[in-house]
């Protein structure tokens, strides 16, 4: 032993079985917590997604009821082209809300896990469109026969 240094103490045996355990119960419901939290943030982004359709079809519905009331409300006080240009415009606008939203529906982006909340069914919120699309082209052949 070189001289100068001090003997080495002998290592006091240390028990880390109890405190690996409470480590392990801690980072388990850690685990737990942070995938509860991605499922929770799949359902947000599911809530969101509908929301943004939700807002498509009301833009849709609003630019469809100001379409179809152009034309009588301006019929006294403008030539009636203006009228039925400006009902054709908020009703093709309608149109491509309505496509907008299927669209954007259909091609959004897929999560990873399976959400809490059932999203609405595809098919429903297509066939919907379709009425409301339909809607439209009878509001704008109204438009123009009348």
């Amino acid at each position: 032993m070189p001289e100068g240094r001090a003997p080495k103490a002998p290592r006091k045996q240390v028990e880390i079985k109890p405190s690996a355990k409470a480590v392990t119960g801690v980072t388990g419901s850690l685990i737990e917590s942070s995938e509860r939290g991605t499922v929770l943030a799949l359902d947000r982004t599911l809530l969101a997604a509908e929301r943004t359709y939700a807002a498509w079809v009301r833009t849709a519905l609003a630019s469809l009821a100001s379409g179809v009331g152009a034309r009588p409300l301006l019929k006294d006080m403008l030539p009636a082209w203006v009228g039925r240009f400006t009902g054709t415009v908020l009703i093709l606008f309608a149109g491509f809300c309505l496509v907008a939203a299927v669209w954007r529906e259909l091609h959004g982006i897929e999560p990873l896990r399976q959400p809490d909340v059932r999203p609405i069914p595809r098919a429903l919120l297509v066939l919907v469109n379709v009425f409301l699309l339909l809607v439209a082209i009878a509001a704008l052949v109204g438009i123009w026969s009348g």
